[in-house]
């Protein structure tokens, strides 16, 4: 099993800054893509962006590719997103996620982190 935590919400005005934090434990030699996603009220979640296991392939959803960067630190199990930028909308409950290796399905979720951005 792997045990996905994140951490760095919070409440920012539009315009600024927040980077969130995903730590991972357990068995994380088994895992390989690491992900974020977000899940706004009343709507659908969505994928917001993806890193490799190596961390040199990085892909992100058009609506906020200028505005975010995808990073991991292997020695540490930890990935981020870099949000820049924010807008009301980006307002969503942050999740983050791992597949396995062999296996492109996100398999591991974290319990989420508040990101709420005022007009």
């Amino acid at each position: 099993q792997v045990q996905l935590v994140e951490s760095g919400g919070g409440l920012v005005q539009a315009g600024g800054s927040l980077r969130l934090s995903c730590v991972a434990s357990g068995r994380t030699s088994t895992t390989n893509r690491m992900s974020w996603f977000r899940q706004a009220p009343g709507k659908e979640r969505e994928f917001v962006a993806a890193i490799s296991r190596s961390g040199v392939s990085t892909y992100s959803t058009a609506s906020v590719k200028d505005r975010i960067t995808i990073s991991r630190d292997n020695a540490k199990n930890t990935v981020y997103l870099q949000m820049n930028n924010l807008k009301p909308e980006d307002t969503a409950v942050y999740y983050c996620a791992t597949d396995r290796i062999g296996d492109s399905r996100w398999s591991y979720w974290g319990p989420g982190t508040q990101v709420t951005v005022s007009s």
